[in-house]
């Protein structure tokens, strides 16, 4: 199998930083080749100077494209010879249909030199079969979900003759169905030719797809293998990444369960614009001190919507239901009252909902217990400075200083500035809705060691989350949800993959489980 890509000591550099130290990249004609490593490890930044986004000349190196030499000066450049990138924030424009995005900056035009609506529709139809989606192309984007907008990125690809696509983190928002058919587009389209680098922390997806693998540390290439060789493990690969061995995904810790500190009863929440639709119906659960209780659940299950609704009302209409805090029934109406309760919550979109990417790690960090800070309601600068100073180093925030803007942050740096907001405020219950999700083996157990850190001073975790290794390695109980419904609580030692799963997947008319039944 000939090479279609190599990238020859490839180095670049920002102000303090060294982001590549000399990488090397080759990629076979035809093939999957997936790139893993920590956070910060370099992988987008590689991608950026292939496709053109850090132009030629502002990196060290040389990048050998089907035999010559490529000087991309913009993603235009590279475009132009079949390299398309597909970047983990997708790029469409939520109001235009699926047709208009798929050919942005690529239009249609007839002889009149004006745009040729029929074609564009009909082309973009043919893209859209060809990656699996049967939707109207004058469909609106943002009527679609988060993995059919996957797909049109793909389609739009696909209209640009693409040679070799660029995924990073292609599945970090795609549910296990959605993956699965992603997964399967990318053979398809090894099948028909089409070369495939693909960015990803989920390493069984990287097992399971990927015909070789590079891995990257600290801005330097440390291996490739090839996935066909045995020994071409997920251990292995951690091993790469991270520099050490990982004997166990997640770290061991004693549990001391003492008093209840909050519990929630027959709680139900509405849609809040869809009239009569019950996105919570009728949930009870509880959560006591050293303990960490996992919520499982499909997408779409109501379990971001359950969090967010108990967390001061922040989502939903038409609330009923009982909250109590240390055995006292409370309101928390606010999220300032939720917070004045000592309720936190970490939310799954830190970009969106969870921090202020313009700013600095400081200010992030202080946002949400301001008052704190500002007891004659001026804030103390130099408190200020040094309460983020403290849980930059406490937590690895790996950042020069805390004046380093957060959005220049990888997403395991980003998701400890989001739990240090939290921490801030002193929580009696934090509740983390997807807490790793998009950042690293070696980050997400420095976060699993956050979480068994603030239960063995007593606090109270609740953990959302997708994958269910991650709540049977980390909680003690979990509880399971269907069509917003509380259909099981398990101990974590009565609990397995396949029994969370088929009370994760019980229908809206089917009778729930007992509790003496439920494990």
């Amino acid at each position: 199998m000939s090479t279609i890509l190599e990238m020859r000591s490839i180095i670049k550099e920002f102000p303090g930083v060294k982001a590549l130290d000399g990488v090397d990249l080759d990629v076979r004609r035809g093939e999957i080749h997936a790139i893993c490593g920590e956070n910060g490890a370099g992988k987008s930044t590689l991608m950026k100077v292939l496709s053109g986004v850090y132009p030629h000349g502002s990196y060290d190196g040389e990048i050998v494209y089907d035999g010559e030499t490529a000087t991309f000066s913009s993603i235009n450049d590279s475009e132009k010879r079949g390299i398309v990138i597909i970047h983990q924030e997708l790029a469409l424009v939520p109001y235009l249909s699926a047709a208009e995005n798929i050919f942005l900056g690529n239009e249609q035009r007839g002889r009149s030199g004006l745009i040729d609506w029929n074609k564009v529709n009909t082309e973009a139809a043919k893209l859209m079969a060809r990656v699996g989606l049967d939707e109207n192309p004058v469909t609106p984007v943002n009527q679609l979900g988060v993995g059919k907008q996957q797909l049109i990125e793909i389609a739009k690809a696909l209209s640009k003759e693409v040679r070799l696509l660029i995924l990073d983190e292609p599945t970090a928002a795609l549910n296990d169905d959605d993956s699965e058919h992603l997964l399967d587009l990318l053979r398809h389209l090894k099948g028909q030719g089409i070369t495939s680098i693909i960015i990803s922390h989920k390493l069984n997806e990287i097992e399971e797809i990927a015909d070789r693998t590079t891995i990257i540390r600290d801005g330097r290439t440390i291996e490739t293998l090839d996935m066909s060789e045995a020994g071409s493990t997920q251990d292995r690969i951690i091993r790469g990444m991270v520099g050490r061995d990982l004997e166990h995904r997640f770290p061991e810790r004693s549990t001391v369960v003492g008093d209840e500190v909050l519990r929630v009863e027959d709680w139900t929440v509405y849609h809040p614009t869809q009239i009569g639709r019950k996105i919570v119906d009728g949930a009870s659960f509880n959560v006591r001190a050293g303990e960490v209780v996992g919520i499982a659940g499909l997408m779409g299950a109501g379990r971001t919507e359950l969090a967010m609704s108990i967390f001061g009302r922040s989502y939903g209409r038409a609330i009923s239901g009982r909250l109590f805090k240390d055995g006292k029934e409370i309101q928390a109406r606010t999220v300032a009252e939720a917070i004045e309760h000592h309720i936190a919550y970490a939310t799954e979109d830190r970009k969106v909902y969870g921090l202020n990417l313009i700013e600095d790690i400081r200010r992030n960090v202080s946002s949400a217990g301001l008052g704190k800070l500002a007891p004659r309601g001026w804030v103390n600068d130099n408190e200020e400075i040094r309460i983020a100073e403290e849980y930059r180093t406490n937590l690895n925030i790996k950042s020069p200083d805390v004046l380093s803007i957060v959005g220049q942050l990888s997403g395991g740096n980003q998701q400890k500035v989001v739990l240090s907001k939290w921490l801030y405020t002193d929580p009696d219950v934090l509740i983390l809705d997807e807490p790793t999700r998009g950042i690293d083996v070696g980050a997400k157990y420095e976060i699993y060691t956050i979480i068994n850190k603030m239960v063995a001073a007593g606090k109270a975790v609740v953990v959302i989350s997708s994958e269910l290794p991650e709540l049977l390695g980390t909680c003690d109980r979990i509880y399971t949800l269907a069509f917003g419904r509380i259909t099981g609580e398990l101990p974590v030692a009565d609990a397995t993959q396949e029994r969370l799963m088929e009370l994760m997947t019980l229908e809206r008319d089917q009778p729930l489980p007992t509790k003496e039944n439920a494990s």
